[in-house]
C-alpha cells in the first residue's frame, strides 16, 4: 500500500507516471485472481457494499431474489427482492431455489457464502451449478471468506471485501464471470463503475488476498484452535449458549447467548473490558435493534436478545481468546448472581 503511496498517479492518464500506475493495477488485479483462482474479470469497487449493489441493479435479468438471512447491503441494493428462507438446517431451502427459477425470466439470486452474524456457511457449490443450469444468476457474498480454506468458484459472481481480509478499508471488488450479464455505466473498471481507481487501497488488497492463499497452504496454528475449542466448551459450561443450526461453520464467528443480560449491557461490559463485540452484523449493530438475521434462523426471541456475534480477526491471538473467555465468565457470573 505505501509502494501506492510513492506511486501515486491516475491510472487512466496517458503520461509515464500514469501508464506506470495502470501497470501496477493491473498487475494487482491478476495477482488477486491467481491467489483465489478466479477466471473471470475482478472490478475493483469502494467495498463489499457498493459491488452488491452494482450486482443486484445492473445484472441483465428478470426477478431479484435474496436469502432471508443476507447483509443489510443486499436489502439496501434490492428492497424489492423476493425472499428466499432457510429450512431447520439453517440452509437456503432447495425447494424455495426452484421456485424462483421456475419464473424463467433469469432469475438473480444473492446467497451469502458465510453468514456474518453465525458463521454458518451456505453450500454453495451444491447451489451453484443448479442455478446456472436453471438459468438464473448466482451472486455470492464471499466478504468472510478469513475463516476458509477454499473458494467457491462456481458463482457467476462474487463479492470480496479487503478490510476482512486484514488489508486497507475502502476496497472490494466484485468477481464476474461474464461481463454481458452487467449493464456498463461507463467510466473505469472496464466501463461498469465509475471513479478514479484507488491504486494505494489495490495495492494493499491485492496483498491481502494472497496471505489469505498462503494461510490456506500453511499448518494450521495449533494453539490458536485449542483455544477456540476451550473457549466454546468453556462458555457452555457457564451457560452460555451457541447459535447454531446443522452443516458447516467458521469458527471465527459465533453468535453466543448469556443467561440473564440483554446484548446491550454485555456489550457495555465488555467494551469496559476492551473487548469490540457487537449484536448482530457490525454494520448494522449501532442500532441495537434485535436482529432480522437470528429471527429468519428461528431462535427464540429472548434468546436473541441476549446474543452477542464474536469474531476473530486475522491478528486474534491464543492469549487474546483466553482473556476473552475469562472476560465471559466473570459477566456471566456477576449477572447470575444478580438474578438471584
Amino acid at each position: 500500500m505505501i509502494e501506492g503511496m510513492l506511486r501515486w498517479a491516475n491510472p487512466s492518464s496517458p503520461h509515464a507516471e500514469g501508464r506506470a500506475a495502470r501497470a501496477a493495477l493491473e498487475d494487482a488485479r491478476e495477482r488477486i485472481r491467481v491467489a483465489l483462482g478466479w477466471e473471470g474479470h475482478v472490478l475493483f469497487t469502494s467495498g463489499a457494499s457498493e459491488a452488491l449493489a452494482i450486482a443486484m441493479r445492473r445484472i441483465r435479468g428478470g426477478t431479484r431474489w435474496r436469502s432471508s438471512v443476507e447483509h443489510d447491503a443486499v436489502l439496501r441494493a434490492a428492497p424489492d427482492a423476493q425472499v428466499l428462507p432457510v429450512n431447520r438446517e439453517w440452509d437456503v431451502d432447495p425447494d424455495a431455489d426452484e421456485d424462483a427459477l421456475a419464473a424463467g425470466d433469469r432469475p438473480v439470486i444473492a446467497i451469502q457464502w458465510v453468514n456474518p452474524e453465525t458463521g454458518k456457511v451456505q453450500p454453495i457449490e451444491r447451489y451453484a451449478p443448479m442455478i446456472e443450469a436453471g438459468g438464473g444468476v448466482l451472486v455470492t457474498d464471499a466478504s468472510q471468506l478469513w475463516g476458509l480454506t477454499r473458494f467457491p468458484r462456481q458463482a457467476q459472481m462474487m463479492v470480496i471485501s479487503a478490510h476482512k481480509l486484514g488489508g486497507p478499508i475502502g476496497i472490494g471488488a466484485l468477481l464476474v464471470g461474464d461481463l454481458a450479464l452487467l449493464e456498463p455505466s461507463g467510466g473505469e473498471e472496464f466501463g461498469y463503475r465509475a471513479g478514479t481507481e484507488n491504486l494505494p487501497a489495490v495495492l494493499g488488497f491485492a496483498a491481502a488476498v494472497e496471505g489469505w492463499a498462503a494461510k490456506r497452504t500453511a499448518a494450521p496454528d495449533m494453539d490458536r484452535h485449542a483455544a477456540l475449542v476451550d473457549m466454546f466448551r468453556t462458555l457452555e459450561s457457564y451457560g452460555g449458549r451457541q447459535l447454531m443450526g446443522y452443516g458447516e461453520y467458521v469458527s471465527e464467528i459465533r453468535a453466543i447467548a448469556m443467561p440473564n443480560l440483554s446484548a446491550a449491557a454485555q456489550l457495555v461490559r465488555f467494551d469496559l473490558k476492551g473487548f469490540a463485540v457487537s449484536a448482530g452484523s457490525a454494520c448494522a449493530s449501532g442500532t441495537l435493534k434485535q436482529s432480522r438475521v437470528l429471527e429468519a434462523f428461528g431462535v427464540e426471541p429472548e434468546v436473541a436478545a441476549r446474543t452477542i456475534r464474536v469474531s476473530m480477526g486475522w491478528s486474534t491471538t491464543p492469549e487474546d481468546i483466553r482473556r476473552f473467555t475469562d472476560t465471559w465468565i466473570d459477566i456471566a457470573m456477576g449477572a447470575a448472581a444478580k438474578a438471584g
